[in-house]
């Protein structure tokens, strides 16, 4: 199977498992080992502005950095990426110079898991755009490859405009209609034939 990093999982109406029944995953990591990727219509019941203030962030700018403007509040919702390591954050976002502890996933999005980024979030300095996660889904060798053969996902590139400008409440059907399926048609039955 052909890798699929900057891809969208799309959970299939038989997926019940509570986390991942109608999740829209970004891949932001598929290869030989397993893949990681990050829930992107799951937001849990806290606001950037206060995971914020509940995060220890250094002052990273250095003397000769301009100074960024002042903090604005930021009511967005943090996400719940995954089951994994929910107690680490990561920040999936746009490009931006100057962000050396990001992981370039393509041309245009990057990913973290470092607090700078954290850092400028409310300022000047932010990246153009910007999910905040607790916590990953993640796949070991094989497994994510064996859950797509049965079924339980759907896949297609991943759409910065689902990503970032969508609705969350609305991803998993734009996800489900950028395929040219009918939502309605998705049975929940689970079969082969």
């Amino acid at each position: 199977m052909d890798s699929l990093q900057d891809h969208f999982l799309i959970a299939m109406p038989s997926m019940k498992d509570g986390i991942f029944e109608r999740a829209v995953i970004y891949i932001c990591e598929h290869n030989a080992d397993g893949a990681m990727g990050i829930i992107i219509n799951l937001p849990v019941n806290i606001s950037i502005d206060e995971l914020l203030s509940q995060t220890v962030i250094a002052d990273l700018d250095d003397e000769t950095a301009a100074p960024a403007e002042p903090k604005i509040t930021i009511n967005e919702r943090v996400f719940k990426g995954g089951p994994v390591s929910e107690d680490r954050g990561f920040v999936l976002h746009t490009a931006y110079p100057g962000f050396s502890s990001s992981l370039q996933i393509n041309d245009d999005l990057m990913i973290t898991s470092s607090l700078d980024v954290l850092a400028t979030l409310g300022t000047n300095k932010q990246p153009d755009n910007y999910i905040v996660a607790l916590g990953y889904s993640g796949w070991t060798k094989g497994q994510l490859e064996q859950e797509i053969a049965d079924n339980s996902w759907l896949t297609i590139n991943a759409d910065e405009n689902i990503l970032f400008n969508v609705p969350v409440h609305q991803r998993w059907e734009q996800a489900v209609q950028k395929i040219g399926i009918d939502v309605s048609q998705l049975s929940s039955q689970v079969g082969h034939s």
